[in-house]
């Protein structure tokens, strides 16, 4: 797929990784919708590094905690753009809990932005995907599917819930939509912790860094690009999946 004036919607578009890839979308020629829900002036930032180097852009907020507000982001992003053929699900919690602790209030929480949302928003796009167009989907997992968190409990297995909607959307949506995943290892600082405690997880990997966001675009704008892959999941993790 060519990339180039093509309309991408990216979901948690305007901080962290989302960002990243909206911008990375925005230098390889996409129109780019950043969505959000309450981080308007990281997302107004967003769009002017996107203006700033000549690319073209919009914005707009829906809560996605609410599944039921999916596909109305699709009709504001093509509103503003123009029809959406790329689709990037990366927008996402991470609630803190055990399963000791865990409650029904939290779990779906966590499972209507971090699951229900991406799989309803891909089933309005592929309604509204014209009948001869070709689209693509990347959704951003968690490689701790396979080693799950202790402490991220309703996080973690509503991301695993993505891996299996990878693969199962992959299969009902081809040849027209073509769908895949990036899992992330340790990439950026989470929530509330800095540089040294990142830094910390990095020295058990087995290339001893953390990635920063530039290899989590790298293999998601191959994902798009390539157009003989679907239904799979990218790690990129440093080799941490290896110890």
């Amino acid at each position: 797929m060519d990339i180039t004036d093509r309309v991408a919607l990216v979901t948690g578009g305007a901080k962290r990784v989302g960002k990243a890839i909206a911008l990375g979308l925005a230098n390889a020629g996409a129109r780019v919708f950043i969505h959000y829900n309450s981080s308007v002036g990281p997302a107004e930032e967003t769009l002017a590094e996107i203006e700033k180097v000549g690319g073209f852009g919009a914005i707009g907020s829906v809560d996605l905690g609410n599944p039921d507000a999916a596909p109305g982001l699709l009709a504001m992003a093509a509103d503003a753009l123009g029809d959406v053929s790329i689709l990037v699900n990366s927008a996402s919690g991470f609630a803190t809990d055990t399963f000791e602790d865990l409650t029904l209030e939290g779990w779906q929480r966590s499972h209507s932005l971090t699951l229900a949302s991406p799989v309803f928003l891909t089933q309005a796009f592929a309604g509204a995907l014209g009948s001869e167009a070709e689209g693509a989907v990347v959704n951003i997992t968690d490689v701790r599917t396979t080693s799950p968190y202790l402490k991220h409990f309703s996080y973690v297995i509503a991301k695993g819930g993505i891996d299996t909607f990878t693969r199962a959307a992959a299969r009902a949506l081809a040849p027209r939509i073509r769908v895949n995943a990036v899992a992330l290892g340790v990439i950026l600082p989470p929530p509330g912790e800095d540089a040294a405690y990142v830094e910390a997880l990095a020295a058990e990997l087995p290339l001893r860094r953390a990635g920063g966001t530039d290899p989590v675009v790298d293999a998601a704008l191959h994902l798009i690009r390539n157009d003989f892959v679907t239904g799979e999941i990218v790690r990129v993790d440093g080799g941490g999946h290896l110890t």
